[in-house]
């Protein structure tokens, strides 16, 4: 078993990536998006999740372990609030990743571990595995995990493992969700992500939040610095939504090559981010956004953002 310090206890800013490594793990042979980010496009659609952890080890990728007590106090707090275990849909969710770590109290490390096995396990293997993992640490809290995620194999196999409740396995910036996949989303008491914007625009947020019934849920997201919040933000707003910008920033992994360092440093600059100390040191980083129905809230400019706080922690900025 596996704790996480309290989300208030330090600033995420402090945070000191070890192994700098400007020139990044990959060299030859790699592509990339339009936003100068690597693509990694084949991790997502195997049969299990022993590529996605093998090649994000490599790049030092976290931003799943450093949400993971933001997410579970905002769960805490639906809990408290609606007196009902909560309904979590994680967008992007791949293969599981966010509710393994919530659900089974581990660490990127622990899963890091648990796939990067040379040669690695059979898929039935592997499963089997997963789902007696699953068993022991099954708690009495109820929450349930739903997934959002346009790849098939991977929504499979966090589902077969029993990381996911339910899965919408869908592009929803392409259309809108069916009448079967609105009765899955239905009744979201808190959307979560770690790394879906810039893949998903505002218009699978704004699909996702129409989708949920009438009581609105309340969001997390976990945005690359490169990708400004401010377009999301309006249409949340226009949706009833107020959106506060945690202070700090989370590391999420370390650049592929010079290259994609080059090209991503350009794209911040092109959005006014100043990436000095920052990107400019080997890694890409995230900041934390959280919309929440207004009200829901509270009122009053300075309301920490995890209920009451401390001040000078957490405490935001608000839009």
């Amino acid at each position: 078993m596996h704790s996480d310090a309290n989300p208030t206890d330090a600033n995420p800013t402090d945070a000191s990536p070890a192994g700098n490594s400007p020139a990044g793990p990959f060299d030859d042979g790699l592509r990339f998006d339009d936003t100068g980010k690597v693509t990694l496009d084949h991790i997502y659609t195997q049969p299990d999740p022993h590529a996605y952890f093998s090649t994000l080890r490599t790049l030092g990728y976290h931003i799943p372990q450093l949400a993971k007590p933001f997410f579970s106090r905002l769960i805490d707090e639906c809990r408290a609030q609606r007196r009902l275990p909560p309904t979590v849909l994680d967008i992007g969710c791949s293969y599981g990743i966010n509710a393994a770590l919530l659900r089974c109290d581990l660490t990127m490390d622990d899963l890091f571990e648990r796939y990067g096995a040379q040669p690695s396990p059979a898929r039935n293997v592997l499963l089997d595995r997963d789902r007696e993992l699953v068993r022991a640490h099954r708690r009495s809290s109820g929450t349930r995990f739903i997934g959002l995620d346009a790849s098939e194999p991977a929504v499979s196999y966090a589902l077969a493992a029993g990381f996911l409740d339910e899965a919408v396995c869908a592009d929803l910036e392409q259309r809108d969700p069916t009448e079967a996949e609105r009765a899955r989303l239905d009744g979201t008491d808190l959307v979560i992500s770690t790394g879906c914007i810039g893949y998903v625009s505002e218009r699978t947020l704004a699909r996702v939040a129409r989708a949920t019934g009438e009581r609105r849920p309340w969001m997390a997201h976990f945005v690359l610095r490169m990708f400004p919040f401010a377009p999301f933000a309006e249409t949340l707003d226009e949706l009833g939504y107020e959106t506060v910008h945690v202070d700090g920033v989370f590391p999420q992994r370390r650049f592929a090559s010079a290259q994609e360092q080059e090209q991503v440093l350009d794209t911040l600059a092109s959005v006014g981010v100043d990436p000095r100390g920052l990107e400019t040191e080997g890694w890409l980083y995230a900041q934390l956004h959280v919309s929440r129905p207004r009200g829901a809230a509270g009122r009053g400019a300075n309301r920490p953002v995890f209920g009451q706080q401390p001040a000078g922690t957490l405490t935001g900025r608000r839009t």
